[in-house]
């Protein structure tokens, strides 16, 4: 890996007085309480409870950044845009920073879904590019994001593991998609996960992509056909205590 900049990513700016009221009635995740340089990772619903989109909010003192996926940043702002109505908010792309990614940086703060992911901050943007890497990290341990991972309309939040991963604030209020998302959870009725297994066991109906690359298939899944072996230790452990109950 040369550099530290994730050229995937982009970042949108939240400012206005409103901003962080605006984003707490739409988001997974509680938003009011963001402190500056804090990370949270997030999603946009719809409705129904399913992934729109998904992103990691930083808090930047007053505005909130969205680090989102660089070729949905126009969608998402646009889909921002929608709930906006007569909001003192601006919504807009800010080019001066990046989103950075390493391994082992001790000097900056981890990955906020899963301390195995590594470290993430924001910053200028530098030379070189880890997103191939970071995608190759992420994957290996089992954690998803994006469009062509999570589907778009497709996955109900929590099956994309949105709860083990800290993708979920069920305290926080109403939010896009609550009703539904809150109910699978109270009843423990997360019955499907995305997963990754080898390309070679890919099952082509519970597939939401082919990743030759890597030689896995990412699949939505029942709990009761995953075989523990092929999960992460962080998924199977989760699984395993919702079956217990």
């Amino acid at each position: 890996m040369t550099g530290t900049t994730l050229t995937d990513r982009a970042l949108l700016r939240i400012s206005g007085e409103e901003a962080k009221p605006f984003l707490q009635g739409l988001l997974t995740r509680d938003v009011l309480t963001l402190k500056p340089g804090e990370a949270r990772w997030t999603g946009l619903l719809t409705p129904q409870g399913k992934a729109l989109f998904d992103f990691l909010l930083w808090g930047d003192g007053e505005d909130v950044l969205i680090d989102c996926e660089a070729g949905q940043a126009d969608a998402l702002a646009r889909r921002l845009t929608l709930y906006r109505l007569r909001r003192k908010v601006v919504i807009a792309r800010d080019d001066a920073l990046a989103v950075h990614w390493a391994p082992d940086a001790q000097d900056r703060p981890l990955d906020p879904r899963l301390p195995a992911l590594g470290h993430r901050w924001i910053a200028p943007a530098g030379e070189g590019d880890a997103s191939a890497a970071f995608r190759a990290h992420r994957l290996a341990i089992g954690v998803f994001e994006g469009v062509s991972e999570l589907g778009q309309d497709q996955t109900l939040w929590l099956e994309t593991n949105a709860g083990e991963l800290h993708g979920v604030d069920y305290d926080k209020g109403c939010y896009v998609g609550q009703e539904n998302t809150a109910r699978m959870h109270y009843r423990a009725k997360v019955n499907r996960r995305l997963v990754a297994v080898p390309l070679a066991q890919a099952e082509e109906k519970r597939q939401r992509a082919a990743l030759p690359d890597l030689g896995l298939s990412i699949e939505l899944r029942r709990v009761e056909d995953l075989d523990p072996a092929l999960l992460p230790d962080w998924l199977a452990q989760a699984i395993a205590a919702q079956v217990a109950e």
